[in-house]
Formats: C-alpha cells, sequence, structure tokens
C-alpha cells in the first residue's frame, strides 16, 4: 500500500545525427532534469515523501529509444509521463503510446528551436490515436539557454503531476464494502464496473459479521488495543457528553456505556485491518486476516442491521478519516459513512490531491437569510449574508474539519500529516464532543463526535454521481466554512441534530446558473452527501476528472484557469459542452 507510482520524464530529441541531435542533448536532457526537480520539491506522496521522478535513460529520438524508455518506466513503476523537448521532433516516433498513463507535453517555447512546432504535432498524433494528452506551452519566449521553468509552465506541471500521481495511486487498489446498501441510498449501491473502468480498482467486500467474528475470536492486535482504550480514556472519553438527547428509558447506564466504548475502539481496530491488513495477525497465527484487502478507501454500511442492535460506527468513521489516533500523527483513511461509495470516491479525490483528511457531511439544509431572521430574530452577516448551508453528518466527519489547527498566522486549517504538531491534535481532541448516540436513530448505542468548526477556511465540497445511461458525473463548489452568531448557531443547530458535528458552509457565488446564489447550489446538489476538501481544488478536480473521463456538471472555477487534454478543444467552444463530449467520446481508461 505505501509503494507509490512514479512520474516518467521522456525527453525527446531531433533524431538527425551529424550535428543536429548533438546541439541539443545537453539542453534537452537539463530540461527533464528541471521538471523532475520540480516536482520532486513540490509534491509529496501521502506518507510525506517526495513523488519520484525517472528519467529516461538517453534522450529519445527515433522509436527504439520510445520502447527502451518504456520498459525502464514499467520495471521502475512509473504511472504516468511528461514528455519534454526544445526542438523539433519525429511526433509518432517519439510519444508516449501507453493507453493507461495520464501524459503531458512541454514544448520549450523558444525561437532557436521549434518546441512549439513539435508540441502541436505531437497532440495532434495523440488526438489522432485516442490517446488524449495535455499540453504545456509558456506564454513568453525564452532564450536557447534559459532551462528555468516559467511560473506558468510550472503551475501547469503540477497540476497535470498532482492529478496524474492520483489516477496512478487508485490504480489495482480497491474499495472495501464493510456490508452493504444503506436505507436504500443510492450511493451505497456500489458499482464494480465503475470502479473497474474508471478508476481502474477492485471491489472487495465483506459482510459485517466478520467484525464481531474477529471481536469474539480476539482477532486483532490486543496490546495495541490496550494502548488504545488507555488512548480513548485519556483523551475521547474524558470528553463524553451529556446523554441529553435520549428518554430516561432509552438510556444506557455507566456500565453499558464503558462496554460501548470497549466496543467501538476495537471495530476501529478491526476495520483498518480489514482494509489495509496486520502484519502482527500473522504472528498471532491468523494469516489470512493478516492479508488486509488492499483497500485505498471504505465504506461502512452501518445503519441499520448493524445499528439497531450494534454501538454505530462513529467513533472508529471518525477516527480513522482523522490524521492521528493512539499510534499518533499518521497519513488519514478513507471511509465513507453508510457506505455511500459515491461520496468516498469524491473524499478519496480530494486526499490523493491534497494529502489532507477529508471532511463527509450531509448537504443538509439551506437556511436563507429569511428563514434565520424568522427563527432567530436575528440577520447574517459577513460571507453568511446572503445564506449558508448546514452540513452536519453522524460518522465520518474527520476531527481535522474542527479547524483546530493553526498555521503560522493564527488562522484555522486542516494540514497535511507532517506539518501536524501535537498541540494540533490535543486542540482536535479538546474540541470534540463524544455523546452518546441518538437511540432513535442508533438503538444499538454507541457514540457520535460533536464539534463546530471554525470559520473562515477555503474549502471545496464536491461529490460524484452515476446517471443512468450517461455514466459518472463530477459536482465542485469552492466555498468557506464561516461562523456564525453563536444564538444563531445554538437556534438552527438544535433543529436537527446537536450530538453531530456541523460545518456551516458558504460557496463562491458567480454568474453561473447553478451558483447565481447560495440556495441554487443547494437546488442543484445531485444527493443527500458531500465530501468537503480544505483549499480551493476545484482546478486540480477538474483536471484529475478529465483524466478519468469523468466530465464536470457544475462547478464554480474560473473558466480560463481550467486545464484538460489538448484534444478537448476539437469538441467546440463551450467548455462544458466539450468536457462531455469528449469524455463520451473517449470513455474509461480501463473499458
Amino acid at each position: 500500500m505505501k509503494k507509490y507510482p512514479k512520474i516518467g520524464i521522456r525527453p525527446t530529441i531531433d533524431g538527425r545525427q551529424g550535428g543536429v541531435r548533438e546541439s541539443l542533448e545537453e539542453k534537452t536532457m537539463n530540461l527533464a532534469k528541471a521538471v523532475a526537480e520540480l516536482i520532486g520539491n513540490n509534491l509529496k506522496n501521502g506518507d510525506g515523501t517526495p513523488v519520484e521522478c525517472v528519467i529516461a535513460d538517453s534522450t529519445i529520438g527515433r522509436v527504439a529509444e520510445s520502447a527502451a524508455c518504456a520498459e525502464k518506466f514499467e520495471r521502475e513503476g512509473v504511472g504516468s509521463t511528461i514528455t519534454v523537448t526544445s526542438c523539433w521532433c519525429y511526433g509518432a516516433e517519439t510519444m508516449d503510446m501507453n493507453p493507461h498513463y495520464p501524459k503531458a507535453v512541454w514544448g520549450f517555447n523558444g525561437t532557436e528551436r521549434p518546441g512549439a512546432v513539435y508540441l502541436a504535432a505531437v497532440l495532434a498524433g495523440h488526438a489522432q490515436k485516442g490517446l488524449p494528452a495535455f499540453g504545456i506551452y509558456g506564454r513568453d519566449v525564452q532564450d536557447l539557454d534559459d532551462n528555468t521553468i516559467p511560473e506558468d509552465v510550472a503551475e501547469k506541471i503540477l497540476r497535470f503531476a498532482r492529478a496524474a500521481q492520483a489516477v496512478a495511486t487508485m490504480r489495482g487498489k480497491s474499495y472495501l464494502s464493510m456490508g452493504s446498501v444503506s436505507m436504500g441510498i443510492a450511493g451505497s449501491i456500489v458499482n464494480p464496473d465503475f470502479f473497474q473502468e474508471y478508476l481502474g480498482m477492485r471491489n472487495e467486500s465483506i459482510d459485517l459479521t466478520e467484525i464481531i467474528r474477529r471481536m469474539e475470536e480476539g482477532i486483532y492486535d490486543h496490546e495495541e488495543y490496550a494502548k488504545a482504550m488507555a488512548w480513548t480514556e485519556k483523551y475521547c472519553k474524558v470528553n463524553e457528553g451529556e446523554d441529553f438527547k435520549n428518554r430516561p428509558e432509552k438510556r444506557k447506564n455507566r456500565e453499558q456505556k464503558d462496554a460501548d466504548w470497549e466496543f467501538v475502539v476495537k471495530m476501529m481496530i478491526i476495520m483498518r485491518d480489514l482494509m489495509t491488513g496486520n502484519p502482527k495477525l500473522k504472528e498471532m497465527g491468523f494469516k489470512e486476516e493478516a492479508l488486509g484487502h488492499n483497500a485505498i478507501a471504505a465504506g461502512f454500511q452501518g445503519q441499520r442491521q448493524w445499528t439497531d442492535f450494534y454501538p454505530n460506527g462513529d467513533y472508529p468513521e471518525a477516527l480513522l478519516n482523522t490524521s492521528f489516533d493512539w499510534n499518533g500523527i499518521r497519513e488519514a483513511f478513507v471511509v465513507a459513512t453508510e457506505n455511500d461509495a459515491c461520496n468516498g470516491v469524491a473524499m478519496l479525490f480530494g486526499h490523493l490531491l491534497t494529502n489532507r483528511a477529508q471532511i463527509f457531511s450531509d448537504v443538509r439544509t439551506y437556511w436563507s437569510p429569511e428563514a434565520v431572521k424568522r427563527v432567530t430574530g436575528k440577520e447574517l452577516t459577513g460571507l453568511a449574508a446572503n445564506g449558508i448551508i448546514h452540513l452536519i453528518n453522524s460518522g465520518a466527519t474527520t476531527l481535522d474539519g474542527s479547524g483546530q489547527s493553526l498555521d503560522a498566522e493564527g488562522n484555522p486549517v486542516m494540514k497535511e500529516p507532517w506539518n501536524l504538531t501535537d498541540a494540533d491534535v490535543e486542540n482536535c481532541l479538546k474540541a470534540t464532543t463524544w455523546y452518546p448516540a441518538d437511540r432513535d436513530y442508533f438503538r444499538g448505542g454507541g457514540f457520535s463526535s460533536n464539534f463546530l468548526s471554525k470559520g473562515g477556511m477555503p474549502v471545496t465540497m464536491m461529490r460524484l454521481n452515476l446517471i443512468k445511461g450517461l455514466g459518472p458525473v463530477l459536482q465542485i463548489a469552492e466555498g468557506w466554512t464561516v461562523e456564525i452568531d453563536p444564538e444563531i448557531h445554538q437556534k438552527l443547530n438544535m433543529r436537527t441534530d446537536p450530538t453531530w458535528p456541523t460545518t456551516w458552509f458558504v460557496p463562491r457565488l458567480c454568474d453561473k446558473a447553478a451558483f447565481k446564489d447560495v440556495y441554487s447550489v443547494m437546488n442543484n446538489w445531485g444527493a443527500n452527501h458531500g465530501a468537503i476538501s480544505y483549499g480551493h481544488i476545484g482546478q486540480d478536480l477538474i483536471t484529475l476528472a478529465s483524466m478519468l473521463r469523468i466530465p464536470v456538471c457544475m462547478h464554480n472555477v474560473d473558466e480560463n484557469e481550467i486545464f484538460r487534454p489538448a484534444a478537448w478543444n476539437a469538441f467546440g467552444m463551450d467548455k462544458e459542452g466539450a468536457d462531455y463530449r469528449a469524455c463520451t467520446t473517449y470513455g474509461p481508461i480501463y473499458k
């Protein structure tokens, strides 16, 4: 699971020996090295290691050298390629022909040699052969001896590389369904054809009785369990909230609540082991269970068969999606509540592009300024003045989403795990109350996390939907978390479930129909759930979606900032329509 793909750098060159090629060797290879350095210095994998690049052993001037490069890339575990050149090259001979690699071409903008001519020619070849490639061409002419990468070129290289690395990282991994369909939610009707053909992933599934079997037969690390319970009692159980939501006859006594804490901690250990395996289990004699399911993402059905009888999955879901636990700071897992695989995929996209934990929420309520004034007698102000969307969910909302981690200026952020501090961790834990679960919803009990997200964080809400006859589509809404008057929050929050975590969200409005006001964003959202990532990452999501041939049906990203394969330009001048037509024409990568 920790063996990350690499990005292959292909330095292509004019194949004419006897003076032309020789004069270009050093320049071309230096461009390749500059791209590798740019990526290695700026992009990291989920564990914090730099994204690795592999450069071809020689420049590529003829087809034999293309083949040798392809063989090397296969050996080295390359998952995407960037071709670089400053000159004319033989396009069909030097292009990357691997149908599964996302691919980009940077044609150096210099007047001495026609790098731009090669770029145009090879992109035409890619389009003609049905192998879409991203074209990268700097706005300003550079001198021939200038091997620096201009800012506009660097931005496109990095945007491509982030998305391409996400595509390659998903390939060959699994989505693990723990249980099956939850309460008729469409997203939990897991579609294996989508995962296989669009993401290159397997679908794995276990019945929830497997969790009970492992509990009853002791198939978990008992030493880790003791450590986990001590940590839970110190940081979570101490913040157990008052059982105010349940009627007296439905409240569990102290002994029952203590048993629930032990149960949910074991649940988390087992759910993690099911995803990634655990070598400790092999030492205990459980060789099969030690393997795990190679799952890069998962979902837990929970409601209702499980939660009608056992404690709910809120504690393990919330902590698995968080960037820390009793073993310290670590990369967050991706686990969808109610086994909503469509939202789980959106979470996975956000996680792979940012390396940060993802918020899973119900897109629960749009509150208009008028409705807020009627209910509370107060007016929304600031970013919230045009209305707010209440994001709230029992389950997989990461504790990182509390916004209790701070940057150097004291602003709330959600950090990559390698930037988290012990103080950040303690602040997130202190801000989280664990209320006994509402037993009208969750008859088996358990504990639900509760916090209020700090305002002022730039975030992107996204959702993948599957449409009969069309296929997958992606929705994107960039915006911010906002803080509202505490009295307004209290009154609005009490009208839903105050034992769950709340994030007040405001999208960035623009002249697009779905973003003309906050109501329109809510009204155009395609499902009951949304995945929320820190940062405005809509541009990267659009690039990623185009690689996967998933059209974007709704977004508020500036049209001038959209970066898709060059072939998309051939499908018409309206970018949204062209996106749909191109995705339909090319179809999924792994079909």
